[in-house]
């Protein structure tokens, strides 16, 4: 540690620090050079720690660590929130917080597309083939391209693939097919070496190309022997870059969160910050052997790490003055509309902030059925990107880094109510539902759809029911059956919110009436009755002076609802409220309303409340959502609701499934086990399962499971508890079986609710 301090310098009283000296690790070391030129005597100690929560700013300023960056500017570090142990550099993640500017990048070609900022955002998938049936696989990138695929990649996982692998260039050629191909390597150089002479592009992952496989041992390195480990990984990789370069290949340096190798864990555990080192090892060979044409990609199969690590990565790359494009996925997001929701998630909010350049949608379904999805983030990119929309303001306390959630404050309750309204809104995330008058026709049916449980007809809360609901319109003050419905809900703490016009002709008792900041300013609502509960609705982009309005009024709820509007983005809007908000420690919950026009298709519904909604959850910004669609039933708008706020890691009301999308990999047939699993366990909120073809990345892959089910051998499952595996070589016939008793051993297991 002597070096390292011989090696820093004292720069207006802040640490300076060569980006490129390893013993940058962690925080301990950063935060120790902190206290050594600081004055202390005690030089370098293991555990200090940066400023607490309750630092001003000013003191976090003083404790921040500059990083000297490649180039001449001074850049520095500071905590992603305050007391948080993760340094990250203050330079911004993206272009602009205020509205969507793609992010510049060099144009890296793979074959013969172009690829980065100035080229359209590429589209691409994964063949499930044996890669060494070149017939089937012929016939499926034929396929994929078809569909309109501007990239395709295929699994190569030994010299038998390898093989093929000419053949399959070679068949496509002469059948007119130009598409690029990529191979997906892991754990074999020399495979990679081979296969760089027919294909376009070689992805490599860096926690398991020249490391072992992880086993999750906590190691310790001293410098010399962290050196030694990088000097293996050169005497690997260096060959592959050169025949890469010989070639015109790119490469993808693709880091999975999970598949780290202990090496890396042990410096920064399984996290953002060792996804990026891990490929910024690899980067800097190429680098330093003048080989520019990769890109960069930081998968998990949770949404806000997956966000959380690609902002770190090109806050990093910033730094040093690098601008290699992005891949962007969110990896083993599943099947259906999850799986399509998990993945707007995590790629729409990058993409909102302009990053992002080529992107594959991972489901569990046929690899020609991911391309309009993928599509349609793309273009969604695009447009963003094109149209610049956005509301200019000064951000202060959004965390980029690091998942912080601004949690409204909950309704309590007041003295002299009659109903309880602690239920109107869900601690952990709201679900609130526009419902039609003719709903109230059939109260049965609408309590289903609201998913109450019904004991003889009377509906009470459960764990996945609707919080509350928009009633746009009144029933008439006679119609006595549709308003003893409405109080059948009021009266088990559901929300019931109306227009302020229609409460005042038609008078609902208790319900939540929902004013505009006009009859704030006007003083129209205060023809309510005293005591009436407040839900405010605004756009996000109004003046301050406008939303200094809400200073005045007690709310209960702000919902945010902003028409498509051409020259404001939604996404951006909403920041600039929230940053409003909590300048001026104003805690109302705020739930994210979204109008969708008649005959919307569900996967364009999906995306676009995935990737404008999801951006700002991700965030932790927003207490809940309400998606109205006319002609939607009710079931797949609350279904899609849900499903958005547990992808955003908010509220849990039913089992997560970690599943891998196929490949050549595969050991089963993983659409048919994933669906046969899905139906015996969908009951089990709180509950992840990982269900993997094969174990190529290691069950680190799974790092969000409880259980994984993985594929061993051919017709032979491996079972797991969290990454250890407990039950080895189970017949397929009986493994499903095995799974559900491993859940019953380890007290997750509830029964399926009886039929009512």
């Amino acid at each position: 540690m002597a070096g390292a301090a011989m090696a820093m310098a004292h720069v207006a009283g802040v640490a300076v620090v060569p980006t490129s000296f390893s013993g940058l690790k962690n925080m301990e070391f950063a935060a120790d050079c902190v206290k050594s030129v600081s004055g202390s005597s005690q030089g370098f100690r293991t555990g200090t720690r940066l400023p607490t929560k309750s630092a001003s700013r000013s003191q976090r300023d003083a404790g921040a660590v500059r990083v000297r960056s490649m180039g001449p500017e001074v850049a520095e570090l500071e905590p992603a929130s305050p007391g948080s142990p993760l340094l990250v550099p203050r330079q911004k993640y993206c272009e602009s917080v205020h509205k969507t500017v793609r992010r510049k990048t060099r144009t890296v070609m793979v074959g013969n597309v172009p690829l980065g900022s100035e080229h359209p955002i590429r589209v691409q998938t994964m063949t499930t083939t044996d890669t060494k049936d070149v017939a089937a696989t012929v016939d499926q990138v034929m396929r994929i391209a078809d569909q309109g695929a501007d990239i395709v990649r295929i699994t190569v996982q030994g010299k038998k693939e390898a093989d093929s692998c000419y053949n399959i260039k070679d068949t496509l050629v002469k059948k007119g097919y130009s598409i690029p191909l990529v191979a997906d390597i892991h754990f074999a150089p020399a495979v990679a070496m081979k296969v760089a002479e027919y294909f376009d592009k070689i992805r490599i992952n860096p926690g398991n190309f020249a490391d072992r496989r992880a086993q999750f041992e906590k190691l310790e390195y001293n410098e010399d022997e962290y050196q030694k480990e990088i000097e293996h990984i050169e005497k690997v990789f260096i060959p592959l870059v050169e025949k890469c370069k010989k070639y015109g290949r790119a490469i993808r340096i693709g880091t999975n969160h999970g598949s780290l190798s202990d090496r890396i864990m042990s410096y920064y555990g399984d996290s953002p910050r060792g996804m990026v080192e891990s490929a910024f090892e690899f980067a800097r060979i190429c680098r330093r052997l003048d080989f520019h044409n990769f890109v960069f990609s930081m998968k998990a199969s949770n949404p806000v790490v997956m966000v959380q690590a690609y902002r770190l990565l090109v806050s990093e790359m910033n730094l040093n003055g690098w601008d290699y494009p992005l891949h962007l996925g969110v990896t083993e997001a599943g099947e259906g509309e999850d799986g399509r929701m998990k993945s707007a998630i995590g790629i729409g909010a990058l993409l909102q902030d302009g990053l992002g350049d080529t992107i594959r949608v991972s489901l569990t379904e046929p690899p020609e059925l991911e391309i309009d999805p993928c599509t349609k983030l793309a273009n969604l990119g695009m447009r963003a990107s094109a149209q610049q929309r956005g509301a200019e303001f000064e951000e202060k306390h959004r965390h980029y880094f690091e998942f912080h959630r601004r949690t409204g404050q909950l309704p309590v309750q007041k003295e002299g109510e009659e109903v309880d309204y602690r239920g109107v809104l869900h601690r952990d995330g709201s679900v609130l539902m526009s419902v039609s008058l003719d709903k109230l026709k059939n109260p049965e049916l609408l309590y289903r759809s609201l998913a109450t449980k019904l004991i003889l007809g009377m509906p009470y809360k459960d764990l996945a029911t609707v919080d509350s609901i928009l009633l746009r319109e009144l029933p008439p003050l006679d119609d006595k059956d549709a308003r003893l419905a409405i109080k059948r809900l009021t009266d088990i703490s559901m929300g019931v919110l109306t227009p302020l016009s229609e409460q005042l002709s038609k008078p609902l008792p208790h319900a939540i009436v929902v004013v505009n900041l006009e009859e704030i300013s006007s003083s129209a609502y205060k023809l309510l009755p005293a005591g009436t509960r407040l839900a405010v609705t605004l756009r996000g982009d109004e003046s301050e002076e406008q939303l200094d309005l809400l200073k005045s009024i007690d709310a209960t709820l702000l919902l945010v609802y902003l028409p498509e509007d051409k020259n404001v983005s939604r996404v951006h809007a909403s920041r600039r409220l929230f940053e409003y908000l909590q300048s001026n420690k104003l805690n109302f919950p705020v739930i994210h309303h979204l109008h969708f026009p008649a005959a919307i298709h569900r996967d364009d519904l999906v995306i676009k409340a995935g990737s404008e909604a999801g951006a700002l959850l991700v965030d932790g910004l927003g207490d809940g959502i309400l998606l109205e669609a006319g002609d939607q039933d009710l079931d797949f708008l609350r279904s899609t609701s849900f499903g958005l706020l547990q992808g955003c890691r908010m509220r849990n009301t039913k089992t997560e499934y970690v599943s891998c999308p196929s490949c050549g990999r595969t050991l089963f047939d993983l659409q048919e086990i994933s669906a046969d699993i899905r139906e015996k366990t969908s009951h089990l909120p709180g509950v992840s399962i990982a269900i993997m073809g094969c174990i190529v990345n290691g069950p680190g892959e799974m790092a969000d499971a409880d259980f994984g089910y993985v594929g061993g051998a051919p017709g032979k499952i491996d079972l797991y508890v969290g990454k250890d595996v407990v039950q080895r070589g189970i017949a397929m016939s009986t493994a499903t079986d095995a799974l559900i008793q491993l859940i019953k051993d380890h007290g997750r297991w509830v029964d399926p609710p009886a039929d009512e």
